[in-house]
């Protein structure tokens, strides 16, 4: 790869691109909405934009099992090892399903955020995006479900924490609550939520909030960017700015575009660009521009790569 950080101006850093090959390599069935043409239509439109080679590509590790056990207990690890099928797949409800490849998919994926939360705390990266699946804002601490298996962002969270960053916020903007992260830090003085979903729909939580910290705002099916972009200026930003995040972790999933037929919003790409923005903003003045972006749900391949793209341009100020 390219060595972007020989080539920006100097005291600047680029946006790592963290991924891996094995993400690609979980597979639920064929017609599985969360599929791996996922990442190649997010790459295939990068690469058309133009933004590919102004990226630092990092290739996501394994996540080792201390890290995992910042947020799921050993016990949970284990269930998933001993259901990792050497053939075939095993369904572990009705949306959620191991094949053989998808432990190790789901070890890189955690083991991404890692990575992109030391690159960014260090100053290596101005901020990073994890091309990762599978996803993870679904999975509890001891349950996987609606496609996750490890909370990808909440073992990233823990980390941050683990080396020293105080308060951490988390930006939710999937078409589907992030009931995993709210289970996992509820109760966690150090780390606020925020999120938009569309209510009521799945996994029918989000409505009341689990503590304090939890700012999470339903929107009715049929809403668009307008309603989204109120949800942010009326409930986000003034809760962020009284919480002055030192590092912001974004739960980004584009399944709320228009196009998106897994639900019934109705946003745009210049909605995903402003969000963005708009954490950027408060990132910048509290937490020296530390962001990491995880990738969550996106099942219409052309606005997911077209919606990935606005949120890399914002997030890379290209």
């Amino acid at each position: 790869m390219r060595n972007w950080l020989n080539w920006l101006a100097p005291g600047t850093a680029p946006t790592a691109y963290v991924t891996h090959p094995e993400c690609s390599l979980h597979s639920m069935g064929l017609h599985h909405p969360e599929s791996p043409d996922r990442l190649a239509a997010i790459q295939d439109r990068l690469i058309a934009a133009g933004l590919w080679d102004h990226l630092l590509h990092v290739e996501a590790p394994l996540v080792e099992r201390e890290q995992l056990a910042l947020v799921h207990p050993p016990r949970y690890v284990d269930a998933l090892e001993q259901l990792s099928p050497a053939s075939g797949i095993v369904h572990l409800d009705p949306d959620t399903a191991m094949c053989p490849d998808t432990l190790r998919a789901a070890q890189r994926a955690a083991g991404a955020v890692v990575k992109a939360t030391d690159l960014v705390i260090a100053g290596t990266a101005a901020n990073a995006f994890c091309a990762i699946r599978p996803p993870g804002h679904h999975a509890e601490s001891q349950r996987a479900m609606g496609f996750c298996f490890f909370n990808n962002l909440g073992v990233g969270i823990a980390h941050a924490i683990s080396r020293g960053i105080e308060r951490v916020a988390v930006a939710d903007f999937d078409v589907h609550h992030g009931n995993g992260t709210e289970e996992l830090f509820h109760d966690n003085p150090k780390v606020m939520m925020v999120s938009t979903f569309q209510s009521p729909f799945y996994p029918y939580s989000g409505e009341t909030p689990l503590g304090p910290n939890m700012h999470n705002v339903g929107l009715k099916a049929g809403s668009r960017g307008e309603e989204f972009r109120n949800a942010v200026e009326q409930h986000w930003l003034p809760a962020l700015t009284e919480f002055k995040p030192q590092m912001i972790f974004i739960s980004a999933g584009f399944d709320a575009h228009r196009e998106d037929e897994m639900a019934s919003l109705g946003l745009v790409e210049d909605d995903y660009a402003w969000v963005t923005a708009r954490l950027v903003e408060i990132a910048a003045v509290y937490g020296q521009g530390r962001i990491v972006s995880v990738l969550e749900g996106g099942y219409d391949l052309s606005a997911l790569g077209r919606s990935v793209e606005a949120h890399l341009r914002v997030l890379s100020g290209l």
